[in-house]
């Protein structure tokens, strides 16, 4: 019974940080826009940083409690899963182009973030606040990267026209959402990472294994279920350079906030995970290097690899 009432809990804080990250996403986007905010910086920023606001929660969550192990195993094993499963089974329900920006400057800049991470993760075990401060100032190279895209016109994403409002939804309503959204992010990232550690408990489970698994599969959801979509209704464009986009603010963001907040321990264990997170997005660059176009072969290799991945994990 026991078991069953933390995985009814897990769920819960799953639909919890979903439906509140959805919720503060729209009411940010449409209240910037009402002060005449260009949609594209908007999406650029608002609604990027949105999608990796589960993966922030849970992080920040975990560390406070001590339960640091989720905190880099989330981020993690969240960006191994957005590549090879997301990406994977996109590709295999439709092709997906790739712009030009994403193959030269997007997709080599993830790789050394991840490289970088692991670096200053193994150097003393931890992510530490002044290493905290590097990661932001990487942050906040990255944000004037996108703003220079913005300005000319590159990089554009469609999820930038999602948050559009015309005046139709009253501003008290869209404050509500912000305030609605935010609180059902921060309960549902409690909720979650404490059902999660004991689950990792009772089955015997390390905390570094359930956050590589179950919670990154928990907050990966919004990005999985935006891509797929996308792909069904033949948008699957946009696919790629989001969730390389996404990748990049989970270490940057995430794990950069994280650690300003309190120091976040990183297990020499991780080592090999982040090895595999940089092989992932070296392997969808190879994949899309000849036609700039991931193709379903691409996507199953991607899943394939993930597959032996979690036979790795679960061993």
């Amino acid at each position: 019974m026991e078991i069953l009432l933390q995985m009814v809990l897990l769920v819960a804080g799953f639909v919890m940080l979903i439906k509140g990250a959805d919720w503060f996403v729209e009411g940010a986007s449409k209240l910037a826009d009402r002060f005449g905010i260009p949609q594209l910086v908007i999406g650029l920023t608002i609604v990027a940083m949105g999608t990796s606001l589960p993966e922030a929660a849970v992080s920040i969550s975990a560390a406070f409690k001590g339960s640091a192990d989720i905190t880099i195993g989330n981020v993690v094993g969240s960006n191994i899963m957005n590549v090879l499963v997301i990406l994977g089974l996109t590709s295999v329900i439709r092709a997906i182009p790739v712009q030009k920006s994403t193959v030269r400057y997007e997709i080599p800049f993830v790789i050394l973030m991840t490289l970088i991470l692991a670096g200053l993760g193994l150097y003393d075990n931890r992510i530490s606040r002044p290493e905290g401060v590097i990661l932001w100032a990487f942050m906040i190279l990255y944000l004037l990267y996108l703003l220079w895209c913005a300005k000319h016109g590159t990089n554009t994403s469609e999820e930038s026209e999602e948050g559009k409002d015309k005046g139709n939804t009253a501003i008290w309503k869209l404050l509500l959402m912000i305030v609605v959204g935010a609180l059902l992010i921060v309960w549902g990232s409690d909720i979650t990472v404490d059902a999660a550690t004991v689950i990792a408990q009772l089955f015997g489970m390390s905390e570094r294994l359930i956050g590589l698994t179950i919670v990154a599969f928990g907050t990966s959801l919004p990005e999985l279920v935006t891509s797929a979509t996308a792909a069904v209704k033949g948008k699957a464009d946009i696919a790629v350079g989001n969730i390389v986009g996404s990748n990049i603010f989970n270490i940057l963001f995430v794990v950069g906030t994280t650690a300003l907040i309190t120091p976040v321990a990183y297990s020499a264990n991780f080592l090999i995970d982040s090895a595999v997170a940089v092989g992932a997005v070296a392997l969808l660059l190879v994949c899309v290097l000849p036609k700039r176009k991931l193709g379903r072969l691409g996507g199953v290799l991607m899943l394939l690899g993930y597959a032996g991945y979690f036979v790795y994990l679960i061993q």
